[in-house]
């Protein structure tokens, strides 16, 4: 795992945890076009993620809670948004956080 490159604090995590139903038909394609959007979204700074076939968990890093939240209404983002959750997730947890500092250690 690449961890986000960040700047300074203060900047926003949105941490999305999801359990699956299993149904996986374009699930890689459409998480890989939220990405996409993502990274050409102004405010974007960077994303964690790990998980397996029951529960997967994505940190995203933004420069604002504005930006988040017009990056939540884009169009296309709004459509994947209903197809997870008619199709993809048996439910999922969303938590935006202001990072107040952040450290680390890398041997």
């Amino acid at each position: 795992m690449t961890y986000a490159d960040t700047p300074q604090p203060p900047y926003y995590a949105a941490i999305f945890s999801s359990a699956h139903t299993g149904a996986h038909e374009n699930y890689a394609e459409d998480t890989e076009t939220v990405l996409e959007l993502a990274k050409n979204h102004p405010g974007f700074l960077g994303v964690e993620a790990t998980g397996d076939d029951d529960l997967s968990i994505a940190v995203s890093y933004w420069e604002s809670d504005d930006t988040i939240r017009a990056f939540k209404q884009l169009a296309e983002h709004l459509v994947i948004q209903k197809r997870g959750r008619d199709t993809y997730y048996r439910s999922y947890k969303m938590r935006i956080a202001r990072v107040e500092r952040d450290y680390g250690f890398n041997a």
